[in-house]
C-alpha cells in the first residue's frame, strides 16, 4: 500500500516535468523550475520536448507497474523503472543541479525500499 502510493506520487511528478518540458518550456513558471532564462528555453525548446517525452516513459513504466500490481506482476518494472529514475536523479545532480537528488532520487529509493520491505 505504502509503496504503491510512493509510485503513483513519482509517477504524477514525472507527468509533471513532462509536460513542464513538453508544453510549458518556455514559460515563466518551467523557467523558474529550472533556473532558465527565456533565450536560453527559446534556444533548447526541442531539447527540453526530448526530455520531456523521457519522462513520460518513466511515468508509464510506474502506471504500469501499479496497474499490474507492485507486489505481484509490477514488481519488476516497478524495481526497474525506479532504479532508472534514482540513476538518472544521480546523473541529474553530477551534471546540472544538486537539487535533482533531492527530487528524483531520494524518493525512487524511498519508494524502492517500500517495495521490497512490504
Amino acid at each position: 500500500m505504502i509503496a504503491g502510493t510512493l509510485i503513483a506520487l513519482i509517477a504524477a511528478l514525472h507527468v509533471y516535468i513532462l509536460v513542464l518540458e513538453m508544453f510549458l518550456w518556455t514559460t515563466p513558471r518551467a523557467r523558474r523550475a529550472f533556473g532558465t532564462t527565456a533565450e536560453f528555453a527559446q534556444a533548447t525548446k526541442v531539447l527540453a520536448a526530448n526530455q520531456g517525452l523521457y519522462n513520460g516513459f518513466l511515468a508509464a513504466g510506474l502506471i504500469w507497474a501499479l496497474i499490474a500490481g507492485p507486489q505481484g506482476a509490477g514488481m519488476a518494472p516497478a524495481t526497474f523503472f525506479l532504479c532508472c529514475i534514482a540513476i538518472a536523479g544521480v546523473y541529474g545532480a553530477a551534471t546540472a543541479s544538486r537539487r535533482i537528488l533531492f527530487i528524483q532520487t531520494v524518493p525512487a529509493l524511498i519508494a524502492l525500499a517500500a517495495l521490497f520491505l512490504t
